[in-house]
């Protein structure tokens, strides 16, 4: 935890909305906010408790919520979103999470009222709230992509970073612009309760490439490629049976069912915390020469294969 950087990188409560739809904005977001205040009470305490008595770093505890465009359908103008957005705003900070993820639009094949409101009250909405984040899914690899919704989002993400200038732009660091989005996905911006979900689940993000790293290093570089790939197995393993132990304990005492956990190898600011590093061990002279793509995959293949055996 303290030399490689090993931590449990969120805690994330999905939520549906599904059943806070109304035609009254207020009233809808009256329903918003009383859910999830009354279902994430506990979370962030509940993450503090497990981080102090398993010594085990916790860094951010979330939210994420059913994709707010379903219940934008119900919507008039982008003001009544940017309603929607504050809502989920004084919900995160009512809750005490640091981000509610869930400000979503899926557009991959086209768009309904809904989305076409939510996408274009989106500068405005990350303007005026500070813990709200937002997604656009426009493509996917079996439907293509919707290449007005790209166009669009070029747009969107300029207007973004424009209104919040006086912040350096930070609007734009809460927006995602996806292909091939998941519906189980803990870790922001990017976040929300997918439809296939149930009414509230625990998911879990962790991150390890320093431990990775650390691992590697005691092969050395002269290790051959199945030694690399089974110390990157084992070490995914390993980091996976973390996430899921304070995943399940997290479970427990919120009576909320168990999702997912998701092993995520994204750099943080501390030195050597770093995909490239890794990769740099594995025997690359520099991040981006040659072989680069290979030992990727050969990252990415032996990670994927360590963390589900952990938890099948």
């Amino acid at each position: 935890f303290e030399e490689e950087h090993l931590d449990v990188r969120t805690i994330t409560m999905g939520i549906s909305l599904k059943d806070c739809s109304d035609p009254d904005i207020d009233k809808m977001c009256d329903k918003i906010y009383n859910k999830i205040t009354t279902l994430a009470k506990n979370l962030v305490k509940t993450g503090e408790d497990i981080e102090k008595e398993y010594g085990i770093p916790i860094i951010n505890k979330r939210i994420s919520v059913t994709p707010v465009s379903y219940l934008a359908e119900q919507a008039e103008t982008v003001d009544d979103c940017v309603k929607l957005a504050r809502t989920l705003d004084k919900a995160a900070k009512t809750t005490g999470v640091n981000f509610i993820g869930g400000f979503s639009a899926l557009v991959h094949k086209h768009y309904t009222k809904g989305d076409r409101l939510l996408i274009e009250s989106i500068p405005e909405a990350l303007s005026v709230t500070e813990r709200v984040c937002s997604s656009v899914n426009v493509a996917t690899t079996r439907a293509g992509i919707n290449m007005d919704a790209v166009k669009q989002m070029g747009k969107i993400i300029k207007e973004t970073a424009s209104k919040t200038a006086d912040k350096g732009g930070f609007g734009c660091a809460k927006l995602v612009v996806f292909a091939n989005a998941v519906e189980d996905n803990p870790f922001m911006a990017g976040a929300f309760h997918g439809s296939g979900e149930g009414e509230c689940v625990i998911n879990v993000g962790v991150s390890g490439p320093g431990v990775v790293k650390c691992a590697l290093e005691k092969i050395g570089k002269d290790a051959d490629f199945e030694a690399v790939a089974e110390t990157v197995k084992k070490t995914a393993f390993k980091i996976t049976r973390m996430g899921q132990l304070v995943a399940k304990e997290a479970s427990r005492r919120l009576n909320v069912p168990y999702g997912i956990v998701d092993l995520s190898l994204a750099p943080t600011p501390a030195i050597g915390d770093s995909v490239a590093h890794i990769l740099e061990e594995m025997g690359l002279e520099k991040c981006g020469t040659h072989g680069t793509t290979a030992a990727l995959a050969l990252l990415n293949d032996a990670v994927k294969k360590g963390g589900v055996f952990a938890s099948s």
